[in-house]
């Protein structure tokens, strides 16, 4: 059975490059058109237009429904919010575009990213869509249900050359937003294709890292199972102590626990008038004074009154021959 995991791999590479290269005019375009028809420029005026041709309702309308204390809310579609809106989603738009553009090159735009991102995308340019389309029902006399009339007629039914620029202005800007809708409608395929269908290097990439992954939880766990210090054998109990046997002993401790000669020691030493050898019981070779012998007290103004030590086992080198006996 094949495992799923999430591909980081494009399946048509060279069709993102050319979406994102296709991306940057029409976005440039969007905050153009819209950044110039801010705040109202021409809304005011094609939507009189469009009253005075008898294809919706007139700006007039809301005065005398106001005066007749009666109020009408204005159409979205000749509200302030379609301009502003358009407005500000492109400016989001060229935002993600150049987020985008950089993962792009930094080869992080992953098709898992790809995916919620121009989905909210695509939802806010179907949202602007709706409100460039919306109907205008406000005047009983002059219903509109579909699009406004600079979008579903030709603009040469304008009164004025001025009117007619501003038509051509409002129309383009619609289909602005209509390529952008499109764009990222392919966006979101191609990155659910490439999710759903992985490219074979992936699939063989994936199938590697699992395997890596596999074998070193394989060998963890041969070393868990491998008997530890607590569970050897006996054979290797007698081959540890052997070992320890064979360790170099710490000096001055040989026949019994001393204390080694240390600096420390050798100062102290100095300090009370006696030898390192004779305060600590460190034996060495040509030590004097030492007040240890074998069976003879001894005469030495440093060993004087003190009782005889009998060494078992122990190797005391002779104070007057050096050798040990």
């Amino acid at each position: 059975m094949r495992c799923c995991f999430i591909p980081r791999q494009w399946r048509f590479p060279s069709v993102i490059w050319t979406l994102l290269v296709l991306e940057l005019p029409f976005t440039v375009a969007n905050l153009a058109l819209f950044g110039i028809a801010s705040p109202n420029l021409y809304r005011t005026i094609l939507w009189a237009e469009g009253g005075r041709l008898g294809l919706n309702s007139d700006p007039s309308t809301v005065l005398y429904a106001a005066a007749n204390y009666r109020p009408v809310k204005i159409p979205v579609v000749w509200s302030n919010f379609n301009t502003q809106y358009n407005l500000v989603i492109g400016v989001l738009c060229m935002f993600f575009y150049l987020i985008k553009c950089t993962g792009w090159f930094l080869h992080v735009l992953w098709p898992i990213f790809s995916l919620p991102v121009h989905a909210a995308l695509l939802a806010l340019w179907a949202v602007s869509i709706r409100v460039q389309t919306a109907p205008d029902t406000i005047d009983p006399n002059r219903t509109n249900n579909g699009a406004p009339w600079y979008i579903t007629k030709n603009c040469g039914i304008a009164s004025s050359g001025t009117i007619k620029q501003y038509c051509m202005q409002a129309k383009a800007s619609f289909a602005v937003s209509v390529i952008m809708l499109g764009l990222y409608a392919i966006h979101i395929l191609l990155a659910l294709f490439s999710l759903i269908r992985p490219t074979s290097n992936a699939r063989t990439a994936h199938e590697a890292k699992l395997a890596t992954k596999r074998a070193e939880k394989e060998k963890w766990a041969h070393l868990a199972a491998s008997p530890s210090d607590n569970e050897m054998t006996a054979e290797q109990r007698w081959q540890h102590a052997w070992e320890l046997q064979q360790l170099p002993r710490t000096p001055g401790t040989a026949g019994g626990m001393k204390s080694p000669m240390t600096p420390r020691t050798q100062a102290f030493g100095a300090l009370d008038g006696s030898s390192p050898q004779q305060a600590h019981g460190w034996y060495a070779p040509g030590a004097t004074g030492l007040g240890v012998n074998h069976g003879h007290a001894n005469t030495n103004g440093y060993g004087h009154g003190h009782e005889e030590i009998q060494e078992e086992n122990e190797y005391v080198p002779d104070r007057r021959t050096g050798n040990a006996y």
